[in-house]
């Protein structure tokens, strides 16, 4: 397990998502406040947003303008974010984890009683089979 690549791939993925977030707030924004810009923007961005500095370097070609809105957003949000989300993503994955734990029990319980095994019906009495 090569912890540095984990960290690097984590960090990209993160930052795809805060520019996704960022996407969206202008779009919102745009929505109110030009209708066709936002009309535009949204139409550009569908199915570009999974590499979110190649979005970027793609929407500095078509409209600088915004892509410099979009970088501005995006490191507003990560400010706010990211000196919450260390211990949020411990403590959800945690919490996660022991649901997923408690439901696997509760399924594999259910699955005892309610299923029995074949050798508890070879041990049934005949009166029980017949």
């Amino acid at each position: 397990m090569n912890i540095k690549q984990i960290a690097k791939d984590t960090a990209k993925t993160l930052s795809s998502y805060l520019t996704y977030q960022a996407l969206r707030t202008v779009l919102a924004q745009l929505s109110e406040t030009n209708p066709p810009l936002a009309l535009w923007f949204q139409s550009f961005s569908a199915d570009k947003i999974q590499d979110g500095e190649a979005y970027i370097e793609a929407l500095f070609r078509e409209k600088p303008d915004l892509a410099l809105r979009i970088m501005t957003v995006r490191e507003h949000i990560a400010q706010e974010v990211l000196e919450y989300l260390p211990e949020m993503v411990r403590t959800g994955i945690q919490q996660a984890n022991m649901e997923h734990r408690r439901k696997h029990l509760e399924r594999i319980t259910q699955l005892d009683t309610s299923n029995p095994s074949p050798e508890s019906e070879q041990q049934a009495t005949p009166e029980e089979n017949g």
